[in-house]
């Protein structure tokens, strides 16, 4: 009877001992967080306009363009050699500025969607990071929902991670909408 007394004790003490020395790993699904955020929303509605606004003067410049062309082809049998040489350089010129916006206008938006969407990832980081320390999580891991490889994962037991996109959305002051019936 004291045998199993010692070893019943024994037991007790080293499953407290290794639960004591838990770790809690979680999960969360940044991109449902993050798309569900209302500045995510205002952000798309913004870089959307700012993009329209940079393809409407990309294509004023190639409106200028074929009009210019239209009138070169036109007029091109009674031009003067040196009137020839200034349309055709005109042209070239037209068409290097067109090159020229498409580029800047590229890298103008991928500025501006750093500039718009970077304190949106802060929020939800921030957000993330105080649910994590509040639940005593050694780690979290962004899952994107179930898909391991999105997340950088090789594989990850769901089940075995807590899932706190919930809380993380709650913190954010985030109400999913009702799913669709």
């Amino acid at each position: 009877m004291k045998n199993f007394l010692k070893l019943t004790l024994a037991v007790v003490l080293m499953l407290s001992a290794s639960s004591a020395f838990a770790q809690k790993f979680g999960r969360v699904d940044m991109s449902s967080v993050i798309g569900n955020m209302p500045e995510a929303k205002e952000a798309q509605t913004n870089l959307e306009t700012y993009g329209k606004d940079l393809q409407d003067q990309l294509e004023q410049i190639l409106v200028e363009y074929n009009t210019l062309y239209a009138e070169y082809e036109k007029n091109a049998a009674t031009l003067t050699d040196s009137v020839r040489q200034l349309k055709e350089r005109e042209l070239m010129e037209l068409q290097q500025r067109y090159t020229d916006f498409q580029q800047i206008a590229q890298q103008d938006m991928q500025k501006k969607q750093a500039e718009v969407l970077q304190p949106i990832y802060n929020k939800a980081q921030e957000a993330v990071n105080k649910i994590a320390k509040n639940g005593g999580y050694l780690a979290v891991f962004n899952t994107e929902g179930d898909n391991a490889m999105a997340a950088g994962l090789a594989y990850f037991d769901k089940d075995a991670l807590t899932d706190i996109t919930a809380e993380v959305k709650k913190e954010l002051g985030i109400v999913d909408a009702p799913a669709a019936q």
